[in-house]
């Protein structure tokens, strides 16, 4: 057994008392980055544990005998604190690290059905030392560098958002189980979305395609492969997101009314403490029909799609034997379908609720789509600037009869 180390001062009450009262503890290096400490109160000590963080455990024998509980002798102080600090015991009084939040984000991911490279992808881009920080000790300014050295290092402003994004999912996470870490500020702060500088640049011109093109890449989709040509379809047709189409069944596909054909469709996780729902979403009849195929095929026990690894990679190879742009996505199918309801005049409340987002959040990112929508509206309600007929406009007066002097 290891020994313990010896401290003149904090061996005993009696050296312990002469010690002067201050605000700051003093401290005694136990073994590589733990730190045993004391601090000297008007009443009796307290013992704490550093390493990289800080967590107070004990009263000090000072005034009563030891109970190696809640008061400890300064021998059975150093037991404790390597225990807290190397996690032998006591683990959930440990402070979690960056890397525990990680593991644990993962986890509540699979368990929700989530995708899992959400907390890989944020591992990769962790340096080790960042990884072993705890939680509660993390800063805005080493957050802040993290993110930006992540642009400075090549990678997309868009992509370094991402990232980020999942990032702050996970140590929210962290925050929400341990009341403890109470420093979220930091990365509600540090981690926000980057926007490019240059605000008057020109839109994208990549949210939308016409149908000739999406009917053209679902084609190449199926000759590519009949799994990833299906799902193509279903994302193209109901505009809705891949995680939400991969929770398909054969259950939720309606199409016993020929006038009704829809599927339903679970909204996503986003926002706080929202209940499960399920929203009607109507698809074409040819859809339908390649969907009770499926449910045939695949049966009642499995969803109506698997997941597709490196999708987008695969959609690229598409686009590129169709000469399409190679910037496109598979979520453009999402902005198209939100977009060519726009321009169908279709109310904005329906088509937020059909593709399971917001009023709002439609008009921020398809503002430039609803000011053509609205003038094709306004335009009903114009004053028309034409010459009249004065004789027909003149109301017939055969009705009037003279007053009687």
């Amino acid at each position: 057994m290891a020994r313990s180390v010896y401290s003149n001062h904090l061996k005993n009450r009696t050296n312990r008392l002469k010690l002067p009262i201050k605000k700051k503890p003093y401290k005694l290096l136990i073994a590589p980055g733990i730190f045993l400490c004391y601090r000297r109160n008007a009443g009796p000590g307290t013992w704490s544990v550093e390493a990289g963080w800080l967590k107070r455990f004990a009263v000090a024998d000072d005034f009563e005998p030891a109970n190696n509980n809640t008061v400890m002798s300064f021998w059975e102080a150093q037991k404790r604190a390597l225990a807290l600090a190397r996690g032998s015991e006591a683990d959930s009084d440990k402070p979690v690290t960056v890397d525990e939040a990680l593991i644990a984000y993962e986890t509540d991911l699979a368990v929700r059905g989530g995708a899992k490279y959400n907390a890989t992808s944020v591992r990769n881009h962790l340096a080790p030392a960042l990884l072993s920080k705890v939680v509660m000790l993390l800063t805005d300014i080493e957050l802040v560098n993290w993110r930006n050295g992540l642009v400075a290092e090549g990678l997309k402003l868009s992509s370094a958002n991402r990232i980020g994004k999942s990032f702050k999912a996970a140590l929210n996470l962290a925050a929400k189980r341990d009341k403890r870490i109470t420093n979220f500020a930091a990365w509600r702060n540090a981690l926000k979305p980057l926007k490019a500088k240059g605000g008057s640049a020109p839109p994208r011109d990549n949210y939308y395609l016409p149908d000739a093109g999406i009917l053209a890449i679902v084609k190449e989709c199926y000759i590519d492969d009949a799994d990833f040509g299906a799902l193509i379809d279903v994302l193209a047709v109901t505009g809705t997101r891949e995680s939400q189409a991969l929770k398909l069944w054969a259950h939720d596909l309606r199409d016993y009314d020929p006038e009704d054909l829809h599927v339903m469709l679970w909204c996503s996780n986003k926002g706080k403490d929202r209940d499960p729902e399920q929203r009607p979403v109507s698809i074409t009849p040819k859809l339908a029909a390649m969907l009770r195929k499926r449910a045939t095929a695949r049966g009642a026990k499995r969803p109506l799609f698997d997941r597709i690894w490196n999708m987008s990679a695969r959609f690229r190879a598409v686009l590129e034997r169709l000469d399409l742009d190679l910037s496109l996505t598979p979520y453009t199918l999402r902005h198209s379908s939100i977009i060519r309801q726009i321009r169908s005049n279709t109310p904005l409340r329906l088509v937020a609720y059909s593709h399971d987002t917001s009023v709002v959040e439609i008009e921020r990112t398809y503002a430039r789509y609803l000011g053509n929508a609205s003038r094709d509206l306004t335009k009903r309600g114009l004053l028309i600037d034409a010459e009249p007929d004065v004789r027909q406009d003149r109301p017939h007066m055969d009705n009037v009869i003279a007053l009687a002097r």
